[in-house]
């Protein structure tokens, strides 16, 4: 069962964006999160929820999509995300929260795909323009990352590398999303006996 979420846990860009997410449902991600390990249990991450439609449009500006499809300037009306949960770090806590946010980041996702939902974390974020136009604290909370979430309107296949190593993602001419993997043996390494 992991492994299928884990599988299905792919980097959905467009979604059913008609198909809302309900503030109930955020909170249950938010806490898969707040229960997730955290380093030296200092738990420096807060969240804040988006999900009514006017609360998106605030969001979605800010956003860079896909950065390896030139040609794509991100989901137009109708595939944008349903809701957002945005992840920030409490400097007061922390003055380093990165291993904190990709932890809980995977814990969301996972929470996402458990509900039939999919998600995509974005770092590409014009962090002060989103935290000015949402009324957060610059000096005390630092932007992470924003994790897009919605019904999935896109097929998401994992291909096998290429022989020339190019790890670029890609879309097919009816839209579906490719993404080349590693094989499980180019990434092992074997250590000489001690």
């Amino acid at each position: 069962m992991l492994k299928e979420w884990i599988t299905a846990n792919r980097s959905y860009r467009r979604f059913e964006e008609s198909s809302r997410i309900a503030p109930e449902t955020l909170l249950e991600l938010a806490e898969l999160a707040r229960l997730t390990g955290s380093a030296a249990n200092l738990q420096p991450l807060r969240f804040l929820p988006i999900h009514t439609p006017e609360g998106c449009a605030r969001v979605f500006p800010a956003l860079g999509w896909a950065g390896y499809l030139k040609d794509w300037e991100g989901p137009k009306p109708g595939e944008r995300p349903a809701a957002y949960l945005l992840l920030f770090a409490d400097r007061q806590v922390s003055q380093n929260a990165q291993l904190d946010a990709g932890l809980a980041a995977q814990s969301i996702l996972l929470g996402a795909v458990e509900r039939k939902l999919g998600g995509c974390m974005l770092g590409n974020v014009r962090r002060g323009e989103l935290m000015e136009s949402l009324g957060i604290d610059p000096e005390r909370y630092e932007l992470l990352l924003v994790i897009a979430l919605g019904v999935p309107a896109e097929r998401v296949t994992i291909e096998p590398m290429p022989a020339d190593g190019d790890i670029r993602y890609w879309r097919d001419e009816a839209g579906g999303h490719h993404v080349p993997k590693r094989a499980l043996e180019d990434l092992l390494l074997s250590a000489k006996e001690a």
